[in-house]
Order: C-alpha cells, then structure tokens, then sequence
C-alpha cells in the first residue's frame, strides 16, 4: 500500500497539468486548422470583416469614376436589348466626346450584332413573303465595323468572361505585364478558356479586362481579382485595365512576394501592381481586399439620359471628363447581381468601380504579411496560457478570464482595422480561447465523475478504506485507463493444436501445454517480456511495459529465434525425458509487430488486469495467422522490420489484413546477426529481391526463371511452401493477368 501511495502523490503533482492538456491539445489542432487555412476557419474571420465594413463602410469620395446604367427605363425607352451596336457606338462617342479618359464595358461582345444589314438583308432573302434582292441593304455600312471605328477613336476597354471549361479562345492582349521577381502565376487563379469580344471589336479597342468576379464559399465578394492566368498569360481585370487605358500606360508591373522585401516567405505570390502612376497592394493571389463604400445613387448616370440627350455639353463634361466610365446593365433579366458585406444585391459593376476608386484614392485595407503570425501568436499565448491557468482558477474565474481574452482580441483587431486598415483576425486566438475553455472544464468535469464512479467500484476492492477515502476526497487527480507506449507485441500458436488434442487425453494435453509452455516462458521472460496471458496454446507477450526496455524490438527477436531453437530441441526424441507426453513434431507460428499500444489496468469492476490494446496488437495477431499462409515459423510487421536492421530479414509480400484497409509489408525473421552477415544467405537475399521485383512488375517470365534458380537456397531457409505460393501466383495470374493498376497487395480473406 506504501507503494501504491507514493505514485497517487507524484500523480498529484502533475494532475493539474493533465488537465490542461485537453486544452493545449485542441489549441494545437486550432494552430493546425489555422495553418492549413481550413475554410471554416478563414470564414469566421469573413464573417467578422463583413461587419467591419458595415460598421465602418468607405467614406465616399470623388474620385472620378462613373457608372453608366443600362436600367429599367433605359430598355423601355431605347428598346430591348441586346442593341443595334451602332446604339452602342453612339454610347460610346458621346462618352468620348465628353473627355471620357477610359470606358469600360462590364458586357461581353462576343458574336457578331444580328442586325447588322447583310444579317437582316439574309432573314429577308429566305423570307418568301419578302420583296426584292436587297442589294441596297446589303451596301449599308455593318455594324460590328460601325462600333469597331468607334473603339477605335475612343478609349474603349470592352470586357470577356473567365471560364472553367477548355478552349483555346485567347482574350486580346492590350498591354504586357512585366514581373519583378519570381513567376507568382501558380498563385493566380487559372482558367481553362475564355468568351472574348469577336476580333473585330477586340482589335480595335484599346484596352481588354476580364469581367469575371468569383465570391468566397459563401458567394459574397470580399477581394476582387485583379489578376488571372489564362492559357499561360496573366491577364487584367476590367477594373485594372481602365485604369491603365485611363492613364495611356504601357505594362502593367507585378511585383511578387520575393521582391517585395515582406517577411512572410513560403510560396511565391503577388505582393503589389504598379500600373502608370498607380501601386496596388494585393493578396497572394492578385487580389484587392475591398472596402465598400455606403450606396451612392450620383455614381450612376442612366444610359437613356446621354442616349436621348438629356443632357447639356457642360453637364456631360462635368459628369465625364477625365472620369473612367464603367458601363453595366442594370435593367431587369439582365443585371450581374453579387453578394458583397454591404449589400446582399449588388451590381458587378459596382464592384469594378469601386476598385477603382480604392486604387486611384489609395484608400486600401490590406492583410499585412505578418498578420497569420501574430493570429497564431495570439492563439498559443491565449489557449495554452487559459489551459494552464485554468485548473487553478476554477470555472468561474477561467470564464472571466476567457472573456477579457475574448475582449481584448476583437478589440485589437477592431482597432487596427479602424485607425491603420488593417486586417488582423481575431476569430482564431477567439476560437482557441472558447475551444481551450470548453474543453478544459468538460474534462475535468469528466474525469472527477469518472474517477468517483472508479473509486466506488473498484478501488474499495483492493485498497484499504483509509486511502479510498483519501481519494475520494480529491477524484479529480485520479487517472484512469492506461497510457499509450511504443511497444513490440508477440503472438504465437502451436500448428494444428486441435488435431493434436483429439490424440490426446485431457490430462495428456495439459501436461503438453506444461512442457510446451514452461520453456518458451522462461526465453520470453529472459528477454524482458511481459506475458500478457495464455489462451490455450497461444501466448500474448509484449515488452518495453510496465518497465522500460529501449531494446525492446531486438529482444522481441532474439526471443522468437530462441523459441524456434527451443522447439527444435523438444522436437527432438532424444532430448525428451522418459514419460514425456510430447506429441511428435510440433510446428509454431509467431507473428511479432511494433508500433503504439495502449497499455494498463483493464477489464471490469469486478477484475483488472495489465494488459494492451490497439492497432499493433490486432496486426500483430493478423500476422501470426497468415504464418501457416505463407509456411513461415516467424512472420513480423514493416514497422519492425525496420528496426531490425542487422537481422536476417526476407520480405514476404504486400498484404491486407482482414479488417484494416492499410496494406502492410510482411517480412520472414529468418535469423539474427550471424545469418544476415553469411554469404549463403546474402546471395539467397538478392535473388528474393529479384523474384519480388518481378512478380510485382507482373514480369511473370523472369519470376519464373528467378524461382528456378531461388528453390533450391530456399528449402535450406525452410521456404520451400513460399516458393510453391508464387509459382502458383504465377500460374494464375498468367490465364488471368490482374490489370495495369495492379498494386501488388494480396488481400487475405481469413483472420
């Protein structure tokens, strides 16, 4: 019982930390979500952004750039759409020659205008009811050429659409991007083909931009692209490229993350775009954080009011010169609607507009390159510090505590957001405050009822009444269950015991369990074993438990060749003593395997025993089984295997045991040290090699010659059944070879 206390008191001294490690635990898979940019993660951080920008929405201020509205009442009074493009073309002349320094068509011309006069004088020609050849109609002017002059005068950007579908249509290239730095296009998002303007138009535009705008998983457009890459090119946004007509720029510059000077290493990715005058600070990918302004109705001017004239010279100069136009269609049935954290139905083209007005006002908010690290710094210093505090406050106290941390995260983003816009994430040092809490507080709720129930049941059955109410005063230090170790588990088991008994006697196959039995117990303690249990004729040994073993993989082999020595010698006739109950010659099957087990006290209230479980166990048992298989005394897992170096070692195959979908490499222990280092088994090594590579490569042929020449070194390494195995493999899989994707792995259909 001395003993027995002395462990509760050292177990004592560290409880408090055991209780923190649920905490630390789940701080740690935060950090893990956190730096394997989990969405649902990133998404809290949105979702507080958004209200960032609707609490604190861009000031509006002028900055030039207009929205011309093809409305409602723009349709009704013009017509429907889509427009003779010379209605288009007057649009755009008139814009012009307000001074208009970029227009910009959030619409994609991409097939010839039906009504042109050759496409309406060919409906009339197939019209029977129609009159005349039409050849007067055919000379009219086309309209495609009518709208391509007008791009031509005037600073035109038409857009073209962004697609996931391949084809080998490549939007026009207006301007080039020089690349200061590394390549940052892997970063960019990539598409597989495009919808461009027909080339005529394309031609004769000045500039090009893409219109496609893609939301988060939630739709709501919080970064706009500036950037993609299409069929190997980086191409602009609708946005970028009219601030660049806008300014008659030559290259767009796009510095990546290598040349920037930044701290946040890893992947290579966009840092800045310089476009004229202009530096854009992006994400990795290109993009602009937006930061919308409220609604603002003199943004837009309706299409129908500069159409019909509506409105003076001066007031168009006043609405348009100098000003990048972006133009979009409003109107019912057509309108790009998008989600933004303003507003929940928005024009597409106000999101390219406010691009611009963010790049000309350098009004940006931006996620500097240092902001994951002190997120992540935040999230250790608050979820590991909680946790350890936690214990000793209690949960009331740690409640508080929580909260002040909670308080003081979202209070230091708001504030950096707010004064320098900047954006800082305090969802995660947050979601590591409330996961550390929760967790901490639900374990130890757990364990001090656990360990109250364990003491009722079990404890008053074999500790004294004084220490059971010792630790009933304070259950919360108690830990239950067992602890998990790196472990070498044994099974072995007499061949054909079941034949064997009905030769013999009930008393006649107790007395063989005892000579069988006795010696192989006495190896396995040698070796630092520990023996699990008997279950008939197989034993269950494992070491490197209760004690500590470094050595546990090599004793575990050293003892399974002991008890193959062993049995040789009780096979033996003359080596048995007068009035041995021994049955003939009995054969064995180990099978050994290494890696984590979880080891302790177990069973029920009313026995314990010290004893493992786990994946290594069950494995260890699989193996053991597919010995009679593969006519092998001792079989061991991969894991051990390759901590087995100087042992005399054949790989066996590639198998999937029953019940566990992950293949495992078997491995035969033919020997120790001084078999490995023998030139016979050396040679005999090499040609196993082959036979493997062969047969694995389903080069049946030279299995073939290669078992020739391995069956004879074979039968003197007792292998002769595994020889037999492969050749018919071989035989099999020649009338029916298994495929191109074949992996190699046997699939074994018994336990």
């Amino acid at each position: 019982m001395n003993a027995i206390q002395r462990w509760w008191q050292r177990r004592l001294a560290t409880d408090k930390f055991v209780l923190a490690l649920p905490g630390i635990a789940i701080t740690l898979l935060v950090l893990a979500l956190h730096v394997a940019n989990v969405g649902a993660v990133r998404q809290l951080g949105n979702l507080l952004f958004d209200e960032y920008n609707r609490q604190l929405p861009r000031p509006f201020q002028d900055a030039a750039v207009r929205i011309v509205d093809i409305d409602d009442t723009t349709i009704t009074r013009q017509g429907q759409w889509p427009w003779p493009r010379t209605d288009v073309a007057r649009l755009s002349k008139a814009l012009t020659d307000a001074g208009a320094a970029a227009i910009a068509f959030d619409i994609v011309f991409s097939e010839p205008d039906r009504t042109s006069p050759s496409r309406i004088a060919a409906v009339l020609a197939r019209n029977p009811l129609a009159k005349g050849n039409f050849e007067n109609v055919t000379r009219l002017a086309d309209h495609d050429a009518i709208l391509a002059a007008t791009f031509a005068a005037s600073p035109a950007i038409p857009g073209f659409f962004l697609i996931r579908e391949p084809n080998r249509l490549d939007p026009p290239e207006k301007s080039g991007v020089a690349i200061a730095g590394s390549d940052p296009g892997a970063a960019l998002p990539t598409f597989a083909g495009t919808i461009p303007p027909i080339p005529e138009l394309a031609a004769a535009a000045p500039g090009s931009g893409f219109v496609s705008i893609v939301g988060d998983n939630d739709g709501i457009i919080r970064r706009a692209p500036l950037l993609a890459r299409i069929h190997g090119r980086i191409v602009p946004s609708l946005s970028l490229e009219a601030l660049r007509v806008a300014q008659g720029a030559g290259a767009i510059i796009v510095k990546s993350t290598d040349a920037s000077g930044e701290l946040g290493g890893g992947d290579i990715g966009v840092a800045q775009i310089k476009v004229g005058a202009f530096e854009v600070p992006t994400t990795a990918a290109g993009e602009l954080w937006m930061h919308y302004t409220a609604p603002r109705p003199d943004r837009i001017v309706p299409a129908w009011k500069i159409m019909e004239g509506k409105l003076p010279p001066a007031e168009m100069k006043r609405l348009f010169g100098g000003h990048i136009i972006f133009i979009g269609t409003g109107a019912s049935g057509l309108r790009d609607l998008v989600a933004t954290p303003i507003r929940d139905r928005e024009l597409g083209v106000v999101v390219h507009a406010q691009a611009v007005e963010q790049m000309i006002l350098g009004a940006f908010i931006v996620r500097p390159d240092w902001a994951p690290g002190v997120e992540r710094l935040a999230l250790l210093l608050f979820g590991i510090g909680l946790s350890l505090l936690l214990p000793r406050l209690g949960a009331a106290r740690g409640a508080l505590l929580a909260a002040l941390a909670l308080a003081a995260a979202i209070t230091g983003s708001w504030y950096l957001f707010a004064k320098a816009s900047l954006l800082v994430d305090p969802m995660v040092p947050a979601l590591g405050v409330v996961a550390a809490y929760t967790a901490v507080t639900l374990f130890t709720f757990y364990r001090e009822e656990k360990a109250r129930n364990y003491i009722h049941r079990a404890f008053d059955r074999y500790l004294s009444p004084e220490l059971v109410d010792r630790i009933a005063r304070d259950p919360g230090q108690l830990e239950l269950g067992g602890e998990e170790r790196d472990m070498t588990v044994m099974f072995c088991d007499v061949r054909r015991f079941s034949a064997l008994s009905e030769r013999l006697k009930p008393n006649e196959i107790i007395g063989f369990l005892i000579e069988f039995l006795t010696p192989m117990t006495d190896i396995l303690l040698g070796r630092k074993a520990t023996i699990d249990k008997y279950i008939g004729d197989a034993i269950l040994a494992f070491w490197n438990a209760p004690l500590d073993d470094p050595a546990h993989p090599e004793n575990a082999a050293r003892g399974a060749l002991a008890m193959v020595a062993e049995l040789a010698k009780l096979n033996d006739p003359a080596t048995q003593k007068p009035g041995s109950l021994w049955p003939g010659a009995v054969k064995i099957g180990i099978g050994l395997n290494c890696g984590p087990c979880c080891v302790g006290n177990m069973g029920s209230s009313q026995r314990l025993s010290y004893s493992l479980i786990g994946d290594t166990v069950n494995l260890a048992s699989r193996i053991e089984g597919l010995t009679k298989y593969y006519g092998v005394t001792i079989a061991i897992g991969n894991a051990l295997a390759q901590r087995l170096p100087g042992f005399a070692l054949l790989e066996l195959d590639q198998v999937r045991v029953v019940g566990r979908d992950t293949p495992e490499r078997l491995f035969a222990l033919l020997g120790d040290e001084s078999v490995a280092d023998g030139d016979a088994f050396a040679a005999f090594r090499d040609h196993h090699a082959a036979l493997i590579t062969a047969y694995r490569h389903q080069d049946w042929d030279a299995a073939d010659a290669v078992l020739a020449a391995w069956a004879g070194p074979a039968a003197g390494f007792g292998l002769t059944a595994l020889g037999q195995l492969y050749a018919d493999r071989i035989a099999h899989f020649r009338l029916a070879p298994p495929g191109a994707d074949w992996d190699g792995v046997y699939q074994a259909v018994e336990k």
